[in-house]
């Protein structure tokens, strides 16, 4: 932002006095500053472009609806978009139209196109939306997908090619652009990849930290061949395009570095292929259980349920909210020389020496069922299913936990109490759950504010903090609470890295008694909070409180 477009706002009597000096001192040392005014809450992106419209009487665009395709290439380079804060749209015989957040940085633009012998001339559109298409100027390969385009001009790739599956990887344009894809998506710590197909437009997007964001929009006559070439890769049928599948990939990208696995799933949609990929983490194996973020009461009985002789003990939550990972962080305090683990997964996600572990493959018969019962026999300990799908897996689940196993499993559902009535939706006999059931945890994955540029915040109303669940205690305990402002260190987001959010739900004497008397999940969750079970709601207010996280980010990820 310049100083041109702080004098607006100070003339429109936007900018607090008290905010001024602060401004002026972030544009001497050449810092942006409208990351500050949006996190002052002076003026909203939004607002600032029509009142650059009215003041400047420039057209207003929405950004969002403009194809990236589109975006006129070679006029600027990319370090000159960055720089300028500006992205050429449309050219028309000598004239650039180009889109800008700020109007008074016009004289350095018409600089910039001067040479090319054209002249600009601005279109105003929201600073966040001008940040998104400059992110994925700076995270897409222009020169790949030119080629991808069918540009005659051929670029060699710096890199080395991949090795997949311990065998080198063809080179070529459409093979180098995915892993220029997966590169990145290691890389920036995303948990997944999406490469959608439509009939106008292909793009790609990465779910980093539960978010996911557009990074690129590959040309789209190639996306038959991006999708052919990852069933490839993923040892799929390419010839088979009716029906979904799943695959797995494991890939190094140059000799030297360690293999990273991918889960690959395909589902027919109307325009192609939509692929989804799964980045597996073998490393949040080495997690500590300190490190997930247990409050201490949760910790303790946690930790008293897992070293019980026998017994279940059940994770639940959505997809990606990091069950796996709280699993086989028990198993790794449990993993020690004088016990046998066994695990059967679809697929194994994390690869922990001194653990028995199966992919689950139902083509060939190996169900989680059939793996439960072989296990068995294998003199077992501890038995981890990677999830409870059916009447028969919680069976043979249940009759190992009753005979002197422990045993650990996954289910989905939204909160503990209602693990129970999903477990008798199934089929299973209430008798079973009660005496097999040690310890039920729901949970959930909430943004973890950025240290680096997180900010005090005025506490709103007690009126309000007592609606989305504060107490009259925690509202008499001094504590700060913090607002995401967005730094070069969390990419302007505001955020960096998750943070758990757990109900842990003990199996009491009353809750059994409850069950047996064919009590449902409502009789189930009183007792539980008569008892004291801290809900997710109240886990991610401790979190707030903490300083942690938002209570933006709280109410969004959990119910009351």
């Amino acid at each position: 932002m310049s100083v041109g477009l702080l004098r607006v706002l100070v003339q429109k009597k936007l900018v607090p006095q008290e905010n001024l000096a602060k401004y002026q001192e972030a544009i001497k040392k050449e810092k942006p500053i409208l990351p500050l005014v949006f996190g002052d809450k002076i003026i909203t992106p939004d607002a600032l472009a029509q009142l650059c419209s009215e003041v400047f009487n420039y057209p207003m665009l929405d950004l969002n609806f403009f194809p990236r395709s589109r975006i006129v290439p070679d006029v600027l380079t990319e370090e000159q978009m960055q720089e300028l804060r500006c992205v050429p749209l449309h050219k028309r015989g000598k004239k650039l139209y180009v889109a800008v957040s700020d109007p008074t940085n016009l004289q350095n633009i018409q600089k910039a196109v001067f040479s090319t012998g054209l002249s600009a001339d601005l279109v105003v559109v929201r600073d966040d939306q001008l940040s998104k298409v400059l992110e994925w100027f700076g995270q897409s390969n222009s020169a790949l997908l030119k080629e991808m385009g069918m540009d005659a001009q051929k670029e060699e790739s710096e890199r080395g090619n991949m090795i997949v599956d311990g065998e080198e990887e063809e080179d070529g344009p459409v093979a180098r652009f995915i892993q220029k894809i997966l590169h990145d998506a290691v890389t920036s710590g995303a948990s997944d990849i999406h490469f959608e197909f439509y009939e106008f437009m292909a793009r790609v997007r990465f779910r980093t930290d539960g978010q996911l964001r557009e990074i690129v929009q590959p040309p789209l006559a190639v996306r038959s061949q991006l999708a052919s070439r990852i069933k490839v890769m993923a040892k799929l049928d390419i010839s088979e395009k009716r029906v979904p599948q799943d695959g797995r990939i494991q890939l190094q990208f140059s000799k030297n570095t360690k293999a990273i696995d991918f889960r690959v799933n395909t589902m027919p949609c109307l325009f192609g292929e939509k692929v989804v990929m799964r980045i597996l983490n073998s490393d949040a194996a080495s997690l500590n259980i300190d490190q997930l973020g247990f409050e201490d009461f949760q910790k303790e009985m946690i930790m008293e349920a897992i070293h019980r002789p026998y017994g279940m003990v059940l994770v639940t939550g959505p997809t990606g909210s990091g069950k796996t990972v709280s699993l086989y962080t028990c198993l790794n305090i449990l993993n020690t020389d004088d016990v046998n683990i066994s695990t059967a997964e679809d697929p194994a996600e994390i690869n922990l020496p001194g653990i028995n572990q199966v992919n689950v493959n139902d083509k060939q018969g190996l169900t989680f069922e059939a793996a439960l019962k072989a296990f068995l026999r294998q003199d077992p300990d501890i038995i981890m299913i990677g999830e409870i799908r059916d009447l028969g897996t919680a069976d043979i689940a249940i009759k190992a936990a009753q005979t002197g196993h422990m045993v650990f499993s996954t289910l989905h559902t939204n909160n503990a109490p209602a693990t129970l009535s999903r477990m008798l939706n199934m089929g299973v006999a209430p008798f079973n759950i009660a005496s097999a059931v040690n310890l039920i945890m729901a949970q959930r994955l909430a943004r973890r504010l950025c240290p680096a540029c997180k900010v005090p915040m005025e506490r709103p109303p007690e009126q309000a903090l007592r609606q989305v669940g504060f107490t009259e205690e925690d509202l008499a305990k001094d504590w700060t609470m913090y607002r995401a402002v967005g730094c070069d260190a969390c990419k302007d987001k505001g955020y960096k890295g998750r943070a758990g959010l757990y109900e842990v739900m003990p199996m009491t004497e009353k809750m059994k008694d409850v069950i047996m008397k064919g009590g449902t999940e409502v009789d189930i969750a009183n007792i539980a909070y008569e008892e004291g079970l801290c809900d997710l709601r109240r886990s991610g207010l401790l979190k707030v409180m903490q300083g942690i996280t938002t209570l933006e980010e709280v109410i969004a990820t959990t119910n009351e």
